[in-house]
């Protein structure tokens, strides 16, 4: 259909953070007019209509951290199945980590991804590439390649690049071709063998813990780099008061330092890891509640700019194994959005915050269009039922693998529909 009416929802806008009731008309992939309820009462002949009535019409959300696994592991995600579940989640962007197999560390596998993207047809996917050839840590990648082949930032996420004057240099270069350095922060050798946070859970349980230092160290050192270089850097995955904390200085010292967090963070403390259950191992491991509270606080203070989901599906041979063997990671596409409504009702975050951190932060970052609903830009959006309660269920999960911490749990906040470029790609 050529013109598209969405009728009486409630349009967030994640910029002006404001909440009003719209008709939204959408025309040839673009937002056409946002006006008052009733401004469209002659309809044109061939006009859809969606009725929108006590819905949260909001940008499309837009996903900075996934991990899609093609190439290479493609019998835990791909490209499309991965797309999928993005957009039954309501998102229509995400920014995928290049550990595949082979690292995407060239032009072609660049290429490559955002051709079976565009096969799949559903959300934009965004390649980020990796900062080091095959992710060793040794010899800076071409960032001109990768910029003219079609990625959109650069990480060697999962594994952190140790060498400082490397690093160094990977933060100028990238600045020079306009690139955000996503950083995984983590100092391997005290992570050692560690599976879960150090502490008294991992003491009383008896399993080697990953402490809270090895993440705050590499933060400090990113943000001293920051300082030295006057180069953007973008913080991964932070789960600990004290990256909250210098964080937080960094920003009051006026440093271009950004940051996200991820739904598992805000929710789930390294308690629930007593069962011993591997769908809760992940890297960097569940912390404390003090640390869960310190996430919270970031957020509702803008320390922490980003909720990603940090989603990194595994096949069941590589999770249902005794916890110290299974995999590091969880899926998140499909439970971001309800976890994070949950902040809203609890005060944390008003509701334009939190689209606000899942949308329109991380396009900004990575330097994206999107992420805001404006006459004449492109109608990415996605609509939703605030208080649609369920039972989130493993046979409605669209990703390729199940590694869900939440399956079985009562969620809140249901995406209905996802429109990307004003075609419906996904709808319940």
């Amino acid at each position: 259909m050529d013109m598209l009416l969405i009728r009486g929802g409630n349009l967030v806008d994640p910029v002006a953070e404001t909440v009003k009731c719209v008709d939204l008309l959408i025309e040839g992939g673009k937002i056409a007019g946002i006006s008052p309820p009733g401004a469209y009462r002659e309809e044109p002949p061939g006009m859809g209509i969606i009725e929108a009535s006590g819905m949260l019409v909001v940008p499309g959300l837009v996903d900075m951290h996934v991990h899609f696994r093609e190439p290479g592991e493609e019998h835990k995600e791909t490209v499309a199945t991965g797309a999928r579940s993005a957009v039954a989640g309501g998102y229509t962007a995400v920014a995928c980590m290049p550990n595949t197999r082979p690292v995407n560390d060239c032009g072609s596998v660049t290429r490559f991804i955002l051709d079976q993207a565009q096969r799949a047809g559903l959300a934009r996917v965004h390649p980020i590439a990796a900062i080091t050839r095959g992710q060793r840590g040794k010899t800076l990648t071409d960032f001109s390649e990768l910029k003219d082949a079609g990625a959109v930032g650069l990480s060697d996420d999962g594994f952190p690049v140790a060498n400082s004057g490397l690093m160094r240099r990977a933060l100028e270069q990238a600045a020079v071709h306009g690139l955000k350095v996503i950083s995984h922060c983590e100092d391997k050798v005290l992570s050692g063998k560690g599976v879960m946070n150090e502490g008294e859970v991992s003491a009383r349980i008896g399993l080697e813990g990953i402490p809270a230092a090895s993440e705050e160290i590499v933060v400090y050192r990113e943000i001293a780099l920051s300082r030295l270089t006057g180069a953007p850097v973008h913080i991964a995955h932070v789960s600990t008061s004290g990256s909250v904390s210098l964080i937080r200085r960094a920003k009051e010292e006026g440093l271009p330092v950004t940051a996200e967090t991820a739904p598992h963070y805000f929710t789930l403390d390294h308690g629930i890891v007593q069962g011993l259950n591997p769908v809760f191992k992940v890297n960097p491991p569940l912390r404390t509640r003090r640390d869960m509270e310190a996430i919270k606080e970031g957020l509702s203070e803008g320390v922490i700019d980003v909720i990603a989901t940090d989603h990194a599906p595994h096949g069941s041979r590589e999770k249902q194994v005794p916890f110290e063997q299974a995999a590091f990671g969880m899926i998140g596409l499909e439970t971001a959005l309800p976890l994070t409504l949950a902040l809203v009702r609890e005060g944390v975050l008003s509701l334009a915050k939190a689209v606000k951190k899942l949308s329109f932060s991380p396009a900004r970052i990575l330097g994206l269009s999107g992420g805001r609903l404006v006459q004449g830009g492109e109608a990415d959006l996605a609509l939703i039922d605030p208080g649609e309660q369920y039972l989130f269920e493993e046979d409605q999960i669209l990703s390729k693998s199940k590694n869900s911490p939440f399956i079985g749990q009562r969620l809140k906040g249901r995406n209905n529909l996802t429109m990307v470029g004003g075609k419906i790609v996904w709808r319940r």
